[in-house]
């Protein structure tokens, strides 16, 4: 089975970004995809239309670009159990992929995700299985404790909030759509941010700005979240899904070894370095064996006429 082909070489490219309790759950999570998920991906272009609209979540192979899609769009893509499940599925299935080089999540029908399914909360407890050990099984939203190996693009489009934000902070980068809102929404309610956003958000846009919307529970739109450093991109209504996937391929275009040597080095730096040595030899020690895999090949490219003056045809 291709996903169980892949286990290899996802063991090797997680081992440099997690820590070795990190690294074990995340095996045992790819163990246990692998015995209920027969393919790679849930769905592929062309399939049946009555099957993908009863599923969840869905997902489309596009080459080298992987998109998921969170399908409740009448909760506003709000995740509930099953969800939870079919997105760790999903995304690891991607990671385990050796063909596939960039994701691109995002939400259908006009919503990435309002977060965890309250009403499911509400009046279902006994289905929310909380597993409180980090280092063990899925988190609430489902991914939310994995470091990828590749490159993870979201789509954020209508309401990203609360847990669906903290699904956002999952990503690399963050496309956002001009009317798209974003926001700790659960504060209002008592429910915690127990899928990373305590911990991602101020890595990604520090201290102060991440307390300023942990404390307050405020919406913010795409042209304060672009300020902030939340956005990476911001677009038009309706161009999210087809800027996000334009973006995936150019990145999924570049050498892959080198890509991911840069990416997991600023990871390990950003949230595992104790000291600047640290985080200096890291890097030195993933970048060196890249010289002779790609380097050389792109000095003579270069050299040849490629490239020259910043163009990146």
């Amino acid at each position: 089975m291709a996903l169980r082909a892949g286990q290899s070489v996802t063991r090797t490219s997680l081992a440099g970004h997690l820590s070795r309790n990190a690294n074990s759950a995340i095996m045992r999570m790819i163990g246990s995809v692998s015995s209920v998920n027969s393919s790679h991906y849930s769905t592929t272009a062309g399939g049946n239309s009555n099957k993908v609209a009863s599923r969840t979540v869905v997902s489309e192979r596009r080459g080298p670009v992987v998109s998921v899609a969170i399908n409740r769009p009448e909760v506003r893509n709000a995740v509930n159990f099953e969800t939870a499940g079919r997105l760790l599925e999903e995304l690891t299935a991607f990671d385990c992929d050796p063909t596939a080089s960039v994701a691109v999540l995002h939400g259908n029908g006009g919503n990435f995700c309002a977060g965890y399914d309250l009403k499911e909360l509400a009046h279902h407890t006994a289905s929310l299985k909380l597993e409180q050990d980090v280092t063990r099984g899925p988190a609430p939203m489902g991914p939310s404790r994995l470091i990828l190996s590749k490159p993870l693009i979201a789509v954020v489009t209508g309401y990203a909030v609360a847990g669906g934000l903290e699904l956002a902070l999952l990503a690399d980068l963050r496309v956002v759509e001009e009317s798209a809102v974003m926001g700790v929404f659960c504060r209002r309610f008592g429910v915690p941010l127990i899928d990373g956003g305590t911990v991602r958000l101020p890595r990604l846009i520090g201290l102060s700005r991440a307390l300023d919307l942990i404390l307050t529970g405020r919406p913010i739109g795409a042209p304060e979240a672009l300020a902030f450093g939340l956005a990476n991109r911001v677009v038009p209504d309706g161009q999210g899904l087809q800027a996000s996937l334009e973006l995936a391929e150019k990145i999924s275009s570049f050498p892959q070894r080198c890509l991911r040597a840069d990416r997991a080095s600023a990871f390990y730096s950003a949230f595992d370095a104790t000291s600047f040595i640290q985080a200096m030899q890291y890097e030195m020690d993933r970048g060196v064996p890249v010289i002779q895999a790609e380097a050389v090949a792109g000095a003579a490219l270069f050299s040849s006429g490629t490239g020259r003056g910043g163009t990146f045809k």
